[in-house]
């Protein structure tokens, strides 16, 4: 469906009623639902499910189905329903604009069959980077990363898949980045808007947008940015952190939620205030002992701010 520029502003003001597939407990202003990957072996949905709740996981990546596969599908469904935990997301991490044609014909059916697997799992959404038209890195830089060109090929790419699936329920949504688009606020609500469909939604990764030494020492102006611009139209995030190692020339690099210079109260803050409830996902880390420490960070930062996380 088409979103109209009429229709554009009033979709804004209802998008979060309408962001939630899987339904959780209603937003008071004061909760996050926090999740990220967990390590249990197992294909039990029910031992799934119930491993996140016992990590204190409101919030899920989807696991490790075939779209094909409906019984198991429902079974995840109905496991992590059960269990009060959403699934955020369907990661779909290829080059929609890969240089090569035939790659990327092919990635562009990986993300069409993710965005349907979302809609039939009832995951929030399914989430890929617009893509680069580097030759030699499937996310690397490019000079024309951020054209006109891009942009338009982004759009195209949202309308084809979203088109060709029609969800019901799920968004789709391109990352965000710090040398393509959407590098800022402004750029991911001019792609909304250009894409024009009701399906096309925000994913917001702060960290990715701090790409300079402004960016990143004003986190907590960035983190207000994102969250006036875009809030209603928010329907996943990510949690990492940027930390500055000092060289000849600016080196950012991704640490845990703790170690970096991300503003966590002012994101824990405004996320809290979406009554959509969008999940704050966890992601990029070396392994469970690194997880359990950004959580537990997180949720020491939460509770100084009298906000939740189940």
């Amino acid at each position: 469906m088409r979103l109209g520029r009429r229709s554009f502003m009033a979709a804004m003001a209802a998008a979060g009623a309408g962001l939630a597939v899987q339904s959780g407990p209603k937003a008071d202003g004061r909760t996050v639902r926090l999740g990220g990957p967990i390590f249990l072996k197992s294909d039990d949905p029910g031992e799934l499910a119930r491993e996140h709740v016992r990590l204190g996981y409101k919030a899920a990546y989807c696991p490790n189905v075939a779209l094909n596969d409906q019984a198991r599908i429902d079974a995840l469904s109905k496991a992590f329903i059960a269990n009060g935990v959403t699934i955020a997301e369907v990661g779909r991490w290829v080059n929609l604009l890969d240089p090569n044609p035939q790659p990327r014909k092919e990635n562009l059916q990986k993300v069409t069959d993710g965005l349907a697997l979302a809609d039939a799992i009832g995951a929030l959404c399914c989430v890929d980077i617009a893509g680069s038209f580097s030759p030699t890195s499937w996310f690397g830089p490019h000079p024309e990363n951020l054209s006109k060109r891009f942009f338009d090929a982004a759009v195209e790419n949202a309308r084809k898949i979203i088109d060709s699936v029609r969800p019901k329920h799920s968004k789709f949504c391109y990352e965000m980045m710090g040398w393509s688009l959407p590098d800022s606020a402004q750029s991911a609500l001019d792609l909304v808007k250009a894409v024009d469909r009701k399906a096309f939604a925000v994913h917001l990764d702060p960290c990715n947008l701090i790409n300079c030494p402004s960016r990143f020492y004003q986190s907590s102006q960035l983190l207000e940015e994102c969250f006036d611009r875009l809030g209603p139209l928010i329907v996943s995030c990510h949690a990492k952190d940027p930390a500055w190692n000092v060289e000849m020339n600016v080196h950012f690099q991704e640490v845990r939620p703790g170690r970096g210079s991300l503003d966590y109260r002012v994101y824990l803050k405004r996320l809290a205030g979406l009554p959509q409830q969008p999940p704050l996902m966890l992601e990029h880390l070396s392994g469970a002992q690194e997880y359990d420490q950004a959580r537990e960070h997180i949720r020491a930062v939460g509770k100084h701010s009298g906000i939740a996380f189940e």
